[in-house]
């Protein structure tokens, strides 16, 4: 019990299978081919050395298998973050190497503490504002971001805009730039990585592809040529230490890694819960808070810098067929072993096999059959969908998923603001109460208003529900009852007390006679502080709909003999 809920990737590799071993190994060797060189590019992100990109792998990546709950989700330096901590830490620093290396530490460090403290908190609610087209739109925009991001290495020159248009416009301007020996190895990287999944199933194909375009590399020394290899990285392990700093740096840095900790959590989440909805298992977002918390605590500790949920391996790790966390530890001890016997052969890896090898995960991310059914069912969730991708592309991961949620949320409460509801009577040969609008040969009981809303009753729609309420009493001319089905009213607040005691107010000034079937829960429990309850008595509350009209036919028929015997 415990293991499962503090160390969920322990229990899961506890009752591990043997033969998820063959395809835990491949994926674990296929994310560090991916992960060396992007760790190694994102460290000048910030300004770091190249070997401390693989830092910020070796122990995060075997820390998170064993805290993480999500069996594909990969951690690494991500684009977005390192962008984020060089602009906390370039200020500071001014220009000196060494205070980057610290200050980058330290941010770390506070990001890694943010995250334990939200997830501590149970902030994990946050990831339930990422609806399935909203995670369907990310990854959409990630996979397009990937193809026009790698472009520029199997093209043979480096694309120099920012974000996805001017990535796509510099990328239009500069065809003429095209260098063919390398459009040459990304094209042949690409054909082998379709070909020989479907040949040969069992093998890694972004290894081996890999491979085969580092050794030709190297036996025809290609970069004479002018074909870009990854170049020289050095060996060896961190020293560990704690830097030094001040109550100023660490205010600044306080505020940017709140900024830092919300972007990787986020980034990271929608990662996992994309990937664990195509596998078929759930995530716990309040325990992948503490998980990626205590991942970038060890980034720190290790002398890296701040980690996220890394999209693109773990595409890669999905496309090759990883089971479990192991692939993370596989792949954690594969960039060690390389930091500390091969960085000589490393440096032979061509740009545009690793470009080939992107593109295809980029494109496994592309979701289109989705699209289609998402456009089937709703074409409000389709639009966000769209634009969610859009968002990512145009404004930036985060921006573009916050503006989704936010449509989300304003869909919700223009929702919620007007809710349907029915008059409600009896069709033939139908079970149960249908609406009298949809169902033209419904019947009703003569003097009795059977009214259903179908929504919370809340401030911002009280006013709504009284007017329609009213509404639909005021089309049935010989009114003499109305019978409202609260069974829909899942609670209901001070604004709706009101509203609801002013119609009954309006009613009986009519002479007409309200009570209420059905209510239960919190919508109830405000009956009875409110006093409504009680001034309603126990005989206009109903525990069914059934029992209302019983009760309402009882009360005319006496009302009639009542009115016979006056005469």
């Amino acid at each position: 019990m415990f293991l499962s809920r503090w160390l969920p990737g322990l229990a899961n590799l506890l009752r591990y299978r043997a033969e998820w071993f063959r395809p835990d190994l491949q994926a674990g060797l296929s994310v560090a081919a991916i992960q060396i060189p992007i760790a190694i590019a994102y460290a000048q992100i910030v300004g770091l050395p190249p070997q401390v990109g693989l830092y910020a792998c070796i122990l995060p990546m075997m820390v998170y298998a064993l805290v993480g709950s999500s069996r594909q989700l990969m951690v690494g330096p991500d684009a977005a973050t390192c962008a984020m901590v060089a602009g906390a830490v370039a200020p500071l620093a001014m220009g000196d190497p060494a205070r980057v290396a610290q200050l980058s530490v330290i941010v770390t460090v506070l990001v890694g503490l943010m995250l334990i403290a939200a997830g501590l908190a149970r902030a994990g609610f946050i990831a339930s504002f990422f609806s399935r087209p909203i995670l369907i739109g990310y990854l959409n925009g990630i996979g397009l971001s990937l193809l026009a991001g790698q472009l520029g290495k199997v093209l043979g020159f480096k694309i120099e805009g920012n974000g996805f248009v001017l990535s796509l416009i510099n990328l239009l301007e500069r065809l003429n730039e095209i260098h063919w020996l390398t459009l040459f190895i990304g094209l042949a990287g690409l054909a082998l990585l379709i070909w020989l999944p479907r040949r040969y199933p069992k093998l890694p194909a972004a290894l081996v592809t890999v491979a085969i375009a580092t050794l030709v590399a190297g036996l025809f020394g290609l970069d004479r040529f002018g074909v870009a290899v990854l170049g020289h990285v050095p060996s060896g392990m961190p020293t560990l230490a704690w830097p030094q700093t001040n109550l100023e740096e660490m205010k600044s840095l306080l505020r940017d890694a709140l900024g830092i900790a919300t972007v990787s959590f986020c980034s990271a989440m929608l990662t996992a819960r994309s990937f664990a909805a195509r596998h078929g298992y759930a995530i716990n977002a309040n325990h992948e808070f503490l998980a990626l918390g205590v991942s970038n605590l060890a980034a720190g500790a290790s002398q890296g810098f701040a980690i996220s949920g890394a999209d693109s391996r773990t595409a890669v790790n999905d496309m090759v067929g990883g089971k479990s966390q192991l692939v993370g530890i596989i792949a954690a001890l594969v960039i060690a072993l390389c930091l500390l016997l091969f960085t000589v052969p490393m440096a032979w890896i061509p740009q545009a096999a690793l470009g080939a090898v992107l593109l295809m995960a980029g494109w496994g991310l592309i979701d289109v059959k989705s699209l289609s059914k998402i456009y089937t069912l709703s074409r409000f969730e389709f639009w966000l969908c769209i634009l969610t991708t859009v968002g990512v592309l145009g404004v930036g991961v985060l921006p573009g998923i916050i503006i989704a949620v936010t449509l989300a949320i304003l869909r919700l409460l223009y929702t919620i603001y007007q809710p349907t509801d029915a008059v409600l009577g009896w069709a033939p040969g139908i079970e149960g109460q249908v609406d009298i609008r949809r169902h033209k040969d419904a019947r009703t009981v003569p003097g009795l208003v059977v009214y259903r809303f179908d929504d919370a009753i809340l401030f911002f729609n009280a006013d709504y529900f009284k007017m329609r309420l009213l509404d639909a009493v005021q089309k049935e001319v010989e009114a003499r009852a109305v019978l409202f089905d609260a069974e829909a009213v899942s609670s209901i607040d001070v604004s709706g007390i009101a509203a609801l005691r002013e119609v009954r107010e309006t009613l009986m000034a009519q002479g007409i006679v309200m009570g209420i079937a059905r209510a239960r829960g919190s919508f109830l429990r405000m009956l009875v502080r409110s006093g409504l309850a009680r001034e309603m008595g126990s005989e206009l509350l109903y525990g069914s709909v059934r029992a209302g009209i019983r009760a309402y036919r009882l009360w005319r028929n006496k009302v009639r003999r009542e009115a016979a015997v006056a005469q």
